[in-house]
């Protein structure tokens, strides 16, 4: 495990689930700490003003880090939450930028309620999480690169299975089944209920072996979301999708910093 990798679990585990919250703010994060989470401040003081009281309302914090992948300065965490013996059940996904020295300068996040009945009958984030196929790094992020630009943002829904394999497409959005086939109906269901979704732009792209992740400004109607994509890769088909979404508030008094951009 990269250092880059072990601050940012550091943060997470150490800070909110061990409860030490300055301790490890402190220790794992640089000169500057920009925030992107809603309701966070920016800096050390910021991350502690949120997550002491956070800590106090939640005794019991079983979280766990999933999946964590590095690409150059970038760190990516899947992570699930279970908050006072299941009081409440997250998922989120962050992702982190580092300075020279590894250490955490500034963060991104969404924060999705963890939903036990899914479509696919898969889980929001079981799978497999060993990174493969370092070689193919940068092939992989070109195809998925590709795949957002053409069919997500362009709406060229017609191209999905040059990117998508139509033997294999493993679904982990609740509301989406397997396959291309669970792809295309999960389309053709949102426009049968006047459902108006479009990727705005894909702010960040990163990946590491099989696994490639994005995060998104996506409009639904009349409401601006964050989504973190995260897509497994195998021969040069996407093989497996995650996703974690998070609906932006609409007034910026509210957000506590900068936006989630």
């Amino acid at each position: 495990m990269s250092r880059k990798i072990e601050n940012a679990k550091g943060l997470y585990l150490e800070g909110i689930r061990d409860g030490k919250v300055r301790e490890a703010v402190t220790k794992y994060t640089g000169a500057r700490y920009t925030q992107h989470s809603t309701g966070v401040a920016d800096g050390v003081e910021g991350f502690v003003a949120f997550f002491e009281p956070f800590i106090e309302r939640c005794p019991v914090r079983d979280i766990s880090v999933v999946r964590a992948i590095e690409d150059g300065q970038y760190v990516f965490v899947h992570v699930y939450q279970d908050i006072n013996n299941g009081e409440a059940k997250w998922v989120t996904a962050d992702l982190f930028d580092t300075d020279q020295d590894d250490r955490i300068i500034e963060h991104w996040d969404c924060i999705q309620a963890f939903e036990a009945q899914t479509v696919s009958g898969r889980s929001m984030v079981d799978g497999p999480t060993e990174v493969e196929d370092l070689e193919r790094t940068e092939e992989n992020k070109a195809l998925v690169r590709e795949f957002c630009e053409a069919v997500l943002v362009g709406g060229q829904f017609e191209r999905v299975a040059e990117f998508i394999s139509q033997t294999r497409y493993d679904q982990h959005n609740p509301h989406v089944a397997d396959g291309l086939e669970g792809f295309g109906e999960h389309v053709k269901d949102m426009a049968s209920k006047g459902i108006k979704a479009q990727y705005v732009k894909i702010h960040h792209l990163m990946g590491q072996g099989n696994f490639v992740v994005t995060l998104s400004e996506v409009r639904i109607d009349d409401d601006d979301w964050c989504i973190f994509d995260i897509f497994r890769v195998k021969d040069g088909k996407i093989v497996e999708h995650w996703d974690v979404q998070e609906k932006i508030l609409k007034d910026p008094a509210q957000w506590g910093n900068s936006g989630k951009f």
